[in-house]
């Protein structure tokens, strides 16, 4: 009895860090941030200075919808406070708290749900576009796998629960 004890001290000891797969989950919670801002800013930036902001949200324009302004401020805030919540979630990876595979659960699911709500929202503005085109697509796909792929290790695995500890 008191070497089974033993042992899962040491399997626990083995465990606990930052490494293995873990080493894949530190690099897309480094990565994230970077990536939403590299490319979410070039966009918003163009569209504030382009005109594109003004034609979409000025009644009377040709590209006027009453529900692009919401929708893009939706974008430009939830964007915002991915960024944010990104950088909360490196922290709390990088100092192994016990929170940290809640929140990087909770941050995919939304990121997931999120591109999904995006797209059916500008589908009310342009009815004639396809709801999901490549871009659209190639997000979903990411974000899905990264759920169904980091989701489960998370729940399951001895090392996760071994190093969010603190």
């Amino acid at each position: 009895m008191l070497g089974n004890k033993a042992n899962d001290m040491t399997e626990k000891k083995e465990l606990k860090g930052l490494s293995g797969w873990l080493i894949l989950v530190g690099l897309g919670v480094i990565i994230s941030p970077l990536r939403i801002a590299t490319q979410t800013f070039p966009i918003y930036s163009e569209m504030f200075s382009n005109g594109s902001w003004e034609a979409l949200t000025t009644p009377g324009t040709g590209a006027y919808h009453p529900l692009w302004a919401p929708i893009l401020w939706a974008e430009i805030i939830i964007n915002g406070g991915l960024i944010l919540v990104s950088i909360f979630i490196a922290f709390l990876f990088f100092s192994k708290k016990i929170a940290f595979p809640k929140w990087y659960i909770g941050i995919l699911f939304f990121s997931l749900v999120f591109v999904f709500i995006d797209a059916l929202a500008i589908k009310l503005v342009l009815p004639n576009e396809p709801i999901f085109d490549t871009e659209t697509i190639r997000e979903l796909g990411r974000s899905l796998l990264t759920t169904l792929v980091w989701v489960p290790y998370m729940l399951v695995s001895k090392r996760v629960k071994a190093t969010f500890v603190n």
